[in-house]
């Protein structure tokens, strides 16, 4: 079979992090996100929250979202076969900005480099590691509302680095099943983009065979799945099927996130990948524009426990 041509670029990332507030605090006052949604995960009966953060209308490949786990009491166990580090997009001349900024806020730093990026490397409150990478051309328009200044701010993601024992069936998984092309090395590290390439597209690969394996279930501390943009609803069934043709049959059946629908399959070292269709809509579904991730929506299936769910979640202060 031919590799399947349908995945575009990253939609999301979602995170399993600590509180509530010290996620909110750290990507609307740290980083200079929009807070874009407040809802509840959709999946299980224990209320958790799930908070999106991106540019001013949450446009693809600018989303972060994050369930603060802390209140359930869920650890997870960081390790091999998961998504260990998030990249994200800023111009290049910015990276000075952002290490003083970061000091500023008690974050440490580290300059590094892969590819030939210039980065640095950084830690959200909950241990999860984060990357800034300098890229000059990358015009996806960043939201600013004075935390940071517009010419600095983050323009969506950049890539992702999934932990893997060995790269055999991962390499495999990515070329065949999820559309990876440009297949290139730096170390233990091999690259793969998707779609047209570029920054917002990039998997890497860190081959690290002497980590022991990592938890997969909900818990703090670790990044939960990697969303990627597919077109259409029947594109997405035909990646689905492509998947299952492959042998991963480990492969959702489509499920309603309210802005978007969803397949999710677990990928050969473990780490959850999702291929997702934006509704028309996208986040102004449920909330007008003005008013846009200022106040918590409730997800339809939860409505008859409107109340409840909003009195046990944790108290966030914006």
């Amino acid at each position: 079979m031919e590799p399947n041509p349908h995945i575009l670029k990253h939609h999301h990332i979602t995170l399993n992090v600590g509180t509530a507030q010290d996620d909110y605090d750290f990507h609307t006052k740290v980083l200079g996100l929009k807070s874009v949604k407040k809802t509840a995960l959709y999946d299980g009966d224990e209320p958790i929250y799930h908070l999106y953060y991106g540019n001013d209308l949450g446009d693809e490949s600018t989303l972060i979202t994050c369930f603060p786990m802390r209140q359930s009491g869920r650890k997870a166990r960081p390790g091999t076969g998961q998504i260990k580090t998030l990249a994200l997009s800023v111009p290049r001349p910015s990276l000075k900005f952002w290490q003083e900024h970061l000091k500023k806020h008690g974050v440490s730093t580290l300059d590094d480099e892969r590819f030939g990026e210039r980065m640095l490397r950084f830690k959200h409150p909950c241990g999860i590691e984060y990357a800034f990478v300098g890229i000059d051309d990358d015009t996806r328009k960043p939201y600013s509302n004075g935390v940071v200044p517009s010419e600095c701010g983050i323009r969506g993601t950049h890539g992702i680095t999934v932990s893997v024992r060995d790269s055999e069936n991962s390499e495999e998984f990515i070329q065949d099943g999820w559309s990876g092309k440009n297949r290139h090395t730096d170390g233990a590290t091999i690259r793969y983009e998707v779609g047209e390439g570029g920054t917002g597209t990039i998997v890497d690969f860190l081959k690290e065979p002497n980590v022991p394996q990592g938890s997969w279930a909900y818990g703090e501390g670790t990044v939960h799945h990697c969303a990627f943009k597919v077109a259409t609803l029947d594109i997405q069934s035909n990646v689905k099927f492509r998947l299952e043709g492959l042998g991963y049959t480990d492969t959702s059946d489509r499920k309603d996130r309210g802005y978007f629908d969803s397949i999710y399959v677990r990928t050969p070292a473990g780490a959850l990948f999702e291929a997702c269709v934006s509704k028309a809509e996208g986040f102004l579904v449920d909330e007008c524009y003005e008013d846009l991730g200022k106040s918590l929506q409730i997800p339809p299936p939860f409505r008859d426990r409107e109340k409840s769910i909003a009195s046990y979640l944790e108290p966030l202060k914006y």
